[in-house]
């Protein structure tokens, strides 16, 4: 069986924790940001676990959970 490919833009935009958890940051957090208010700001920090509806689509994006 051969290695498989991990897709690279995955690699970059997820991180799987300790316990196997998928998890994402939030989209949208450079463009226009002097505007938003500082607490919209910072709820763009956190990072969030990927909904299960697209879990399966990411894992078999990062086949080795990079």
């Amino acid at each position: 069986m051969p290695k498989l490919k991990t897709h690279k833009g995955v690699k970059v935009r997820f991180h799987i924790t300790g316990s196997g958890k998928i998890m994402r940051t939030k989209g949208g957090k450079s463009h226009l940001r002097r505007r938003k208010a500082k607490r919209t700001k910072r709820l763009y920090d956190e990072t969030i676990p990927v909904s299960s509806a697209d879990r399966t689509r990411v894992k078999r994006l990062l086949p080795y959970g990079v």
